[in-house]
């Protein structure tokens, strides 16, 4: 009977993309962790808490606390979204349901282009935006925040990543997030470098 492997920590999230993108961030910088050491709440059955924050980080410790108490293991959780200026920082907490349900990605950024079709170029700044955060059994608490600033194209175009990535264009560049192999991302993403930042906490576990 082979030996019940027991993670070193929790993935707060049920989105299997995220899991990996998180995970391909956090590899090189964890010595020794192999990727059993990363479950998901979705590979150990914990459901997802309603997220009635009002911001980044107090979403991002609502479902990390929920998987701590529930797993008696460390856990991690980000929460993220698109900012646009000209919207005053909408969609943002509400990017994943922008267009009225969890998760439609397609919906959502065709509903985005839709509000923005007479947006000027000049006018078409927008953010990434990521809290991580990690929480112990302990009671320790870390909160990261990282950016990608860039601006909302015109069209999609791309078939990587997720989200809004076909529409987004990051700062310095001319393609859009999808078009971006996943090291390309990850190495200016606002996930990468919030999970970049929580990682020294995470070796410390």
């Amino acid at each position: 009977m082979a030996p019940i492997v027991v993670p070193r920590l929790v993935f707060a999230s049920h989105n299997a993309h995220k899991r990996d993108e998180v995970w391909a961030i956090l590899a090189p910088l964890l010595s020794g962790w192999t990727p059993a050491d990363l479950a998901s709440a979705r590979d150990l059955g914990v459901p997802s808490p309603v997220e009635d924050g009002v911001t980044f980080a107090e979403n991002a410790l609502v479902k990390a606390r929920a998987v701590c108490a529930a797993t008696g293991l460390p856990a991690i959780a980000d929460d993220s979204g698109l900012t646009v200026d000209v919207m005053g920082g909408a969609p943002g907490i509400f990017s994943a349901l922008w267009s009225g349900s969890h998760g439609a990605d397609e919906r959502n950024l065709r509903l985005l282009l839709a509000q923005l079709v007479d947006i000027p170029d000049e006018h078409r700044g927008a953010a990434f935006v990521c809290v991580a955060v990690l929480v112990t059994p302990s009671g320790r608490e870390v909160v990261r925040e990282g950016r990608m600033e860039g601006r909302i194209a015109r069209e999609a175009a791309g078939v990587g990543g997720f989200g809004y990535d076909p529409i987004f264009i990051p700062a310095g560049l001319t393609v859009t997030a999808a078009e971006l192999t996943a090291e390309q991302k990850n190495a200016i993403s606002h996930r990468g470098r919030a999970f970049t930042a929580l990682a020294a906490d995470i070796a410390l576990l």
